[in-house]
């Protein structure tokens, strides 16, 4: 095979394997986007292939960038003097260069995808320690920061919430409430709202 194919070849394996490694995030977004925030954990079961993902994508680009850079023998270069077509964008450097930079977002997706949940921004009200209640859901499905502020933002969204985080680590959600204006079943409907289910839930 042709160095340039070879090399584009791999470029486009590279998109795929990129995209594919964080599409349990990218999921949730395009949903939230879509307005149909219940798929948001569908690539969930991606996850734990993340790391697989991550490298086979890094093999192909050092791959595709060696091909494009390394030295031609006398032999390409001589069948290079009877071709004289001049290779398209689709097989230069800039080509690959736009690929490796598509490929890096797509990777550190997961880090920065919280930047799309927007928080609501509440008024302080003033609310008696006897009517505060803090609950855990143990939340499964969620990945990465992305998710914990798909499930922060749909959970602010609610009237009588103090306070509210979740981590995709530990797989819970904690949320401190006003139990006079909401109860923990309407958390649980805004959580699985979202795609992720709440499997277990406990009052502290």
């Amino acid at each position: 095979m042709a160095p340039n194919k070879t090399s584009n070849t791999a470029a486009y394996t590279g998109i795929f394997t990129a995209v594919a490694a964080s599409i349990c995030c990218i999921t949730p977004v395009l949903a939230l986007i879509a307005g149909t925030s219940g798929i948001a954990s569908t690539f969930s079961w991606v996850e734990p292939f993340r790391p697989y993902l991550i490298g086979l994508t890094i093999i192909v680009l050092v791959f595709a960038w060696y091909q494009k850079l390394r030295p031609k023998t006398q032999e390409e270069i001589d069948c290079a003097c009877e071709d004289d077509a001049k290779p398209t964008f689709w097989q230069s450097k800039q080509f690959l260069f736009i690929v490796t930079l598509f490929a890096a977002l797509m990777l550190t997706f997961p880090y920065y995808s919280n930047l799309f949940y927007a928080q609501p921004t509440k008024d302080i009200v003033y609310v008696s320690q006897s009517n505060v209640e803090k609950h855990t859901f143990d939340v499964e499905g969620m990945t990465c920061a992305g998710c914990e502020a798909h499930v922060e933002s749909e959970v602010n969204k609610l009237d009588g919430i103090i306070s509210v985080k979740a981590s995709y680590e530990n797989a819970n959600t904690v949320v401190e409430f006003d139990k006079t204006k909401i109860d923990e079943s309407e958390i649980e409907k805004a959580i699985n709202s979202t795609g992720y289910k709440v499997t277990y839930k406990k009052e502290k």
